[in-house]
């Protein structure tokens, strides 16, 4: 009797784990992007150094987490002189700063491939909790593998980036893109 109670706990403990699959990020197919509104030209960048850890569950997706690191340092605008700016105590202030991190708190299913994910953003050292729209592209059981795209605005004041300019201001809100492909660890 006591070695079926012992198999029970050890299938059930299986079973539990099974769902709570690590997946990495396919770094060829995922970026993060943004776009800062201003009077002579519109930003559009990236950063080029960020990771991902996912805890997915497919079946289950409010059971499931994330949390992205990205370089602060890494940013990319394509204008060396931008980027550097940027990088400075007016932004980012990345020498102080060197990471931008988001954790999630909260994955709230909203139909088959829309999910909110709220969960806490850290810039600058400031911490704000944010709601971000998530679409499922797609999921491959089989392959254990997919993509989730999505975009938010953040108010840059919110994280103490006040920096203006009298000649080219910046808009508050600052739109962020995301496309993130995934695969199971190890495959």
């Amino acid at each position: 009797m006591r070695r079926i109670a012992v198999l029970l706990v050890l299938l059930s403990a299986t079973a539990a784990g099974a769902q709570d699959v690590k997946f990495v990020k396919d770094a060829a197919h995922s970026e993060i992007n943004f776009v800062a509104e201003s009077r002579l030209l519109d930003a559009h960048g990236f950063w080029e150094k960020w990771d991902a850890e996912l805890a997915l569950d497919p079946a289950a997706w409010e059971k499931s987490s994330v949390k992205l690191v990205i370089d602060s340092k890494s940013v990319n605008t394509r204008v060396v002189m931008r980027d550097n700016h940027l990088r400075s105590k007016d932004f980012f202030a990345a020498d102080s700063f060197p990471q931008i991190t988001f954790t999630s708190k909260l994955v709230n299913r909203i139909s088959d491939t829309k999910l909110n994910i709220t969960g806490d953003l850290t810039m600058r050292g400031i911490t704000k909790s944010v709601t971000i729209p998530v679409t499922l592209v797609f999921w491959d059981d089989k392959a254990q593998a997919g993509r989730f795209k999505g975009q938010f605005t953040i108010q840059r004041s919110d994280f103490g980036i006040v920096f203006n300019s009298t000649m080219n201001p910046i808009a508050e809100d600052v739109a962020v893109n995301f496309n993130l492909a995934f695969r199971a660890a190890g495959k």
